[in-house]
């Protein structure tokens, strides 16, 4: 490899980078909530689900029907506890895929529409057709 050559390829030397100091405090912010991106997102999801099981723990019966037909009835029964922590457990379940994942916006984002479960639950045990 010619000198040309090393030079015009050659990574810049530190005395040839610019920027300020503000640039840089600001570039290492903007870095840091890239990195913890994930964390960010996950965290409202979390706190949110997390509220939504402990309002059906007070708010649903004790026997809570799943699966409404038609006609009025619902198809299977469980407990309180299996119809708060089930939704729960997929939304949690989800975040950790987006925890592990390259792609953490497909994840994210099935977990917010998991967020309906719980309120899906309460509604169709409260208002039955």
């Amino acid at each position: 490899m010619t000198k040309a050559a090393k030079s015009k390829f050659s990574k810049p030397t530190e005395k040839n980078r610019e920027g300020g100091s503000f640039q840089k405090a600001f570039g290492g912010v903007i870095m840091f909530f890239y990195r913890a991106r994930k964390i960010v997102m996950a965290a409202p999801v979390a706190i949110y689900a997390f509220y939504l099981a402990y309002q059906n723990s007070i708010k649903l019966p004790s026997e809570v029907g799943i699966f409404l037909q038609n006609n009025g009835n619902f198809l299977r029964m469980v407990d309180r506890g299996t119809a708060v922590v089930f939704p729960l457990l997929v939304t949690l379940g989800c975040l950790t895929l987006m925890m592990f994942s390259r792609k953490a916006m497909y994840a994210w984002a099935i977990s917010i529409f998991t967020l309906a479960l719980p309120v899906l639950i309460l509604l169709s045990n409260t208002f039955p057709a």
